[in-house]
């Protein structure tokens, strides 16, 4: 019988809710100059515009020195609660899992914010590791843009 297994990701930034959880909503395609070490193109494959449920995105990143593509679907946004919803649907991530859907949540605090990103997934078969290096990717790039957005 499947599991679906769940990972979470929590990261001080110093950024607003507002500035950051804008540059995940409104400017994904900016993602390769303000993560460049992580994050090495992105280009929209599917939709009319970049910020619409339903529009794919076909990433290129680098994992453990070597180059990834995985291609995600937007399918929520709750802007109240500064919260985005993605699903995987292409890359060599499908490779190794059924199913991953992720979720981008940014919460403001006193000096700054907490972004929260869980990660649902099914693994093809029990021999998969979890996804740890990609929990580790994501503090990376979330405190790359977080200190991009600083300085402007």
């Amino acid at each position: 019988m499947a599991q679906i297994r769940k990972m979470d990701c929590q990261v001080e930034i110093k950024s607003s809710a507002e500035q950051f959880f804008d540059a995940f909503k409104n400017n994904m395609q900016l993602m390769p100059k303000l993560a460049s070490q992580i994050i090495k193109d992105v280009k929209l494959v599917q939709g009319d515009d970049w910020q619409s449920v339903g529009s794919v995105r076909l990433w290129t990143y680098t994992l453990g020195g070597e180059t990834e593509n995985a291609s995600e679907q937007l399918e929520a946004i709750d802007n109240e609660s500064k919260m985005l919803t993605f699903k995987l649907v292409g890359g060599q991530m499908m490779n190794a899992y059924k199913s991953l859907k992720f979720f981008l949540k940014v919460t403001p605090k006193d000096e700054g914010s907490l972004v929260d990103w869980s990660m649902e997934y099914e693994k093809q078969n029990d021999n998969i590791p979890e996804p740890v290096a990609y929990k580790d990717i994501l503090a990376t790039w979330f405190k790359s843009v977080d200190a991009n957005l600083s300085k402007a």
